[in-house]
């Protein structure tokens, strides 16, 4: 698989703050990497840097075998970040056409309007759209020059529900097309829906780096859920390392699922629905960062 973006050995410090820290990172071609990290945790400085923004403190950063700072590099990225500053006095129609001018081989505006669910705006002032809607036509102008690597820096933020979705699907367009997408993410379900590599990052250091499965995989817990009068007793059988209790029963953590359902059958204890399931991207990221902090 070829590299697309590398970073080797890459710190970045602000002042006496450590935001990256001796990272190694290699994003290949065709991929749609979800990036997470808790706040602070060097997420933003890491899409920064592969968008020419900053320097690394020491290491090297290259994007397409260059330096991320040339513009002939910069041509074939595209990007969203967290904050998007758009011209209020320019419509939609006009500001894709102002960033596709930049582009040989550009989205036809109308295309990318239809892609992205702006057609019935592209005659409205960016100013007096709303804040979901400045949000999809930034994500969108990340797009508009055909890239090959895209860096998204929490694409989401603002959006409902619906929104949401509706972005993912476009982004999985994208990307079956052969674009390479980096997503960063405060919404685990995000990342879960749309990623097939997972890096995490705690303390500006990379402390998984692994497909979904395997990430999820490193928690090492299954979760049994069930209804029982008896849950304190349930609790007590060898194997639980922790319960939680909802309005349909209660949850317990097991390293061994097997091993506790055959324990809960000898026990003689009654229970009823019982469920096996692995953990979830928010369970295996919380566990991920704690033992980083730890």
């Amino acid at each position: 698989m070829t590299a697309l973006a590398t970073l080797e050995k890459v710190t970045r410090r602000f002042g006496d703050v450590t935001a990256l820290d001796d990272i190694d990172l290699e994003v290949g071609s065709a991929q749609l990497l979800g990036l997470l990290g808790p706040n602070g945790a060097g997420k933003t400085t890491l899409i920064s840097l592969l968008q020419g923004l900053r320097r690394p403190t020491s290491g090297s950063v290259r994007v397409f075998g260059g330096d991320p700072r040339d513009a002939a590099t910069r041509i074939r990225l595209g990007t969203t970040p967290q904050q998007t500053a758009l011209p209020d006095t320019l419509r939609v129609g006009e500001t894709i056409d102002f960033v596709g001018a930049h582009f040989a081989n550009r989205v036809p505006t109308a295309e990318l309007a239809a892609e992205w669910g702006l057609d019935e705006l592209l005659r409205r002032q960016t100013g007096a759209l709303s804040g979901g809607q400045r949000r999809r036509l930034a994500v969108a102008l990340a797009f508009v020059g055909r890239p090959e690597l895209v860096l998204l820096d929490e694409p989401t933020t603002g959006l409902d529900v619906d929104g949401r979705r509706a972005l993912w699907d476009a982004i999985r367009r994208r990307h079956a097309e052969g674009a390479t997408i980096v997503v960063t993410s405060h919404y685990l379900e995000e990342i879960e829906a749309l990623a097939q590599r997972v890096v995490v990052i705690s303390e500006g250091r990379v402390v998984a780096d692994d497909s979904l499965a395997a990430v999820l995989a490193r928690v090492g817990s299954r979760w049994v859920h069930l209804a029982s009068p008896e849950a304190d007793r349930i609790a007590a059988l060898p194997g639980v390392t922790a319960s939680v209790v909802d309005e349909t029963g209660v949850a317990f953590s097991v390293h061994d699922s097997d091993a506790f359902v055959r324990a809960l059958v000898e026990s003689g204890l009654p229970f009823a629905q019982l469920q096996v399931r692995g953990a979830t991207l928010e369970e295996a990221f919380l566990a991920l960062t704690e033992r980083s902090a730890a």
